[in-house]
């Protein structure tokens, strides 16, 4: 190997190595209740791993609002090697991550001779606070996954003007078409191979160039009218009655603004940025700033080339998530800016090259940047621990913002501290009153802290907002099973599962509901359909061997018990009902053997030592009677 090839592995080397150090704290935070339960800890196909039936499904329709079956791939591979527990999925994000910042030295280098530079625009890459959002969120796996594939691409296009050939141009097909399977924004990569062209590589600006990126426009084209459709038929898109397109410029110009800010100065980052008004100052001095470096960068575009090729790699990387087109509630969102920062990182490392000032200078104050970097992003990654800590900071550094004080609000109620949680729950209720999701969580508080009626006005109320809410529908029929209101509950789960069929927990309590009407071959059935869905969920085995008892099916029902107990095998009840199931079947020594492990684990239950005297007694009865 040369001294060039080993000082480049080297470098490329130590980029890994630091982006794995800065990040692994992120291996002990666990997942977070903003969208990881819809993306993984939740999801059905996801947790039960890959499958022909998972790979089906990934590629069949669009699911969360988007078409990105590699993703779901990604994702069922992490819960097939690692189950849920998170430390792997958050490794897998890390390493993809490490990876794509490795590649982007390579790349960089490889075309620009420059290492450096390269190293630098690498490293704050992969080190810069505003990276915390895609690495360290389980969900924005999308994000690292479509980044790793956008260097290859980029790699992969180096090769191809270097030899040409059609072999080298379908490397680069294949990377692309892997990226927009990950995550449709990198539809714009053909429009930054263009500027690539113009530099680092310096090809000869015709037409070819553009026929050259036909077949990728193409894609880009095509994927794009796909997310169009997804995220409309997902309800994810907003209209143009309820976000004008005045607005939506205004508010695309301090998006642009408000990326370049956070790119010198990351503070005060958050998960979530409400909508704001913006006042028309603001406004302007964004256009002045966005016009202003436009000029600049037109007017050295031959002295410095790199400075209008990494500002248009920014406008344009970012064009699809500025927010013309608008999906989702945020305003912006730290995500947003993974790949189209690499513009403004790359503009910043070859004016710093070409100022003539001394290496040592610019050296040190690149080792400056990187520290400061470094720093930063331990300390956002420490507020991604848990879901507490994450929107309780996002609630401090913005204002009005509800969702932060919904999610807030929903990770306080699941540590058990109502009191807490239904003060930011009625604050965000109280921010926007129209978000059908936090009317949801107060239902939940406010059954949980017996008051029904209440409880069901929030419901109610969540489900006239968004009638679509599978969450509201089944937490309705929860309430009304505790009433006993069966016909109602059932009424609910069934609408919950129009909704959404592999609501797995609905298709449970719809079944519980049913054996408590005495119904048990419909329970039956939903018990068999939750647990296609769910196969490791114990308690509904556990139903299952109840309702095939109560029709007289005892070797099934004693096959469930027995699952139930492998899944459950700290669970005293299960052992109680497998003993049942035992003695019920004339099977007593294992009866008292499973009743006697119920005890170990519950010593302190009269019902299970009753059942034991008597089984024992039977067994004694046997006994004394002889053949």
């Amino acid at each position: 190997m040369s001294v060039r090839g080993r000082r480049n592995l080297a470098i490329a080397g130590l980029v890994v190595l630091g982006t794995l150090a800065v990040f692994a704290p992120a291996l002990r935070h666990g997942f977070v209740n903003y969208d990881d339960p819809e993306y993984v800890t939740e999801n059905p196909r996801v947790r039960a791993g890959l499958s022909w039936a998972g790979l089906g499904w990934a590629f069949a329709a669009p699911h969360a609002a988007n078409w990105h079956p590699l993703t779901w791939l990604s994702h069922m591979l992490d819960a097939q090697l690692f189950g849920l527990a998170p430390a792997g999925h958050h490794a897998s994000s890390v390493l993809l991550h490490a990876a794509s910042a490795a590649l982007l030295f390579g790349v960089l280098e490889g075309t620009t001779g420059a290492p450096w530079p390269s190293a630098f625009v690498a490293a704050t890459f992969a080190l810069h606070p505003l990276r915390v959002e895609s690495v360290a969120w389980v969900s924005e796996r999308k994000d690292v996954l479509a980044g790793l594939c956008w260097m290859l691409a980029l790699a992969a296009y180096r090769r191809y003007v270097r030899r040409r050939g059609a072999a080298a141009y379908l490397l680069v097909v294949a990377a692309f078409v892997l990226g927009l399977l990950a995550k449709p924004t990198v539809v714009t990569l053909p429009l930054i191979l263009l500027l690539l062209d113009v530099w680092p590589l310096r090809r000869p600006w015709n037409a070819r160039l553009l026929w050259e990126k036909a077949p990728l426009l193409l894609l880009s084209a095509a994927v794009s009218a796909l997310t169009v459709v997804a995220q409309r038929g997902a309800g994810a898109m907003a209209s143009l009655e309820s976000l004008p397109l005045g607005t939506r410029i205004a508010e695309a110009l301090v998006a642009y603004g408000s990326y370049l800010e956070k790119t010198f100065w990351p503070t005060r980052l958050a998960v979530f940025y409400p909508h704001r008004p913006l006042p028309v100052a603001e406004v302007a001095v964004c256009a002045l700033l966005l016009a202003g470096v436009s000029a600049l960068a037109l007017v050295e575009r031959r002295r410095r080339p790199y400075l209008l090729v990494g500002w248009l790699w920014y406008l344009v990387a970012l064009l699809p998530v500025v927010g013309l087109v608008k999906v989702g509630e945020q305003a912006m969102a730290d995500r947003f800016s993974y790949l189209p920062q690499i513009g403004v990182l790359l503009m910043i490392a070859w004016a710093a090259a070409d100022a003539g000032g001394s290496r040592a200078v610019a050296s040190a104050g690149g080792v400056v940047a990187l520290a400061a970097c470094v720093a930063l992003t331990a300390r956002q990654l420490d507020i991604w621990r848990d879901s507490v800590s994450l929107f309780a900071h996002a609630s401090a550094v913005s204002r009005d913002n509800y969702v932060a004080e919904a999610n807030l609000g929903a990770a306080l109620l699941e540590q058990g501290r109502r009191a807490e949680a239904l003060v930011h729950l009625r604050r965000s209720a109280a921010i926007k009153p129209g978000y059908a999701k936090v009317h949801v969580s107060l239902g939940k508080a406010l059954a949980e802290g017996g008051d029904p009626e209440a409880a069901l006005r929030e419901y109610t109320d969540a489900i006239r907002l968004d009638g679509d809410s599978a969450t509201a529908h089944y937490n309705l029929g929860l309430l009304l099973a505790g009433q006993a209101r069966l016909d109602e509950a059932i009424a609910e789960y069934r609408a919950a599962l129009r909704i959404d069929p592999e609501y797995a927990k609905a298709r449970h309590n719809l079944g519980a509901a049913l054996a408590t009407q005495g119904r048990f071959e419909d329970a039956i059935e939903q018990y068999r359909q939750a647990l296609a869905l769910v196969p490791d969920r114990g308690v509904t085995h556990g139903n299952l061997a109840i309702a095939l008892e109560r029709l007289g099916r005892s070797a099934e029902a004693v096959a469930e018990y027995r699952e139930a107990v492998r899944l459950m095998p700290a669970d005293p009840t299960a052992h109680f009902n497998l003993a049942g199931g035992l003695a019920g079947a004339g099977r007593v020594d294992e009866a008292i053997a499973e009743l006697r492990q119920a005890l170990r684990l519950r010593p302190d239950w009269p019902e299970g030592r009753a059942a034991l005297a008597e089984v024992e007694g039977r067994r004694r009865e046997a006994v004394r009677r002889g053949p």
